[in-house]
């Protein structure tokens, strides 16, 4: 218990870094070129289609029927669109900091659940869920884009809330979740619904530049990283 408890301050403790990195890029525009920018952004999105087909939909799917599965997955685009909607309509635009907590949560819930099993690959799913984490982190704070020094101390102390989050729902994943699989593979592949929702609605539309081929392949880096992790763990 105590290791999941660590390992998930680990991983959630790169939302607030990548918030941190964000800001200092902003304080200082030279630190980081607007190419550089969208290429963070798409790679964030490659990461999270990565945590989708390789992580969420197919560990949440193996304990599922099939109707199931496919109902999850639709419940959740259609969740995260209300959502996304309701926070539109109010005048906010937090899709990238959606997209990260619902990729974020039901992994640390089953990095919890793993460890409770005595998985050995629970210390490298922490670990990559860390490297997710960091891009995530710097593309949610650049959307929420604060203004004053007075919004940017509230904006990081939230991300900082949010990383405590990771041990919170690793403790439920060892206690509760990992005795109730198919619980798991449902919040896992609504999750994922989810996920892909906000990828083509939210983040993919600001990563394109006009005549700059680096950031598409950020989506490609994106996802190399979570096919390495997966390959390494399987």
């Amino acid at each position: 218990m105590l290791k999941a408890v660590l390992y998930s301050i680990l991983a959630g403790g790169m939302i607030p870094l990548g918030g941190l990195i964000a800001h200092l890029a902003q304080e200082r525009a030279e630190m980081i070129g607007p190419s550089m920018r969208h290429f963070i952004i798409a790679f964030g999105g490659g990461a999270l289609i990565a945590a989708v087909a390789l992580v969420l939909v197919p560990q949440g799917t193996t304990v599922l029927p099939v109707w199931l599965s496919i109902a999850c997955f639709l419940g959740g685009g259609v969740l995260f669109a209300l959502i996304d909607r309701w926070v539109a309509e109010r005048g906010g635009s937090r899709g990238q900091m959606l997209a990260m907590l619902a990729d974020f949560l039901p992994e640390a819930i089953a990095l919890g659940a793993l460890f409770a099993l005595g998985s050995g690959s629970a210390p490298l799913m922490a670990m990559l869920i860390a490297l997710q984490n960091l891009p995530e982190g710097f593309n949610a704070y650049r959307e929420a884009a604060p203004k004053t020094t007075a919004e940017a101390n509230k904006t990081l102390m939230v991300f900082t809330a949010l990383a405590f989050l990771g041990p919170i729902a690793a403790l439920a994943g060892h206690l509760f979740i990992s005795n109730h699989p198919q619980l798991l593979g449902a919040m896992m592949v609504t999750a994922a619904g989810g996920i892909l929702y906000l990828i083509f609605e939210d983040v993919a539309p600001q990563a394109p530049m006009k005549n700059k081929w680096a950031p598409p392949f950020g989506a490609v880096a994106g996802f190399a990283l979570g096919l390495l992790g997966h390959l390494v763990i399987h």
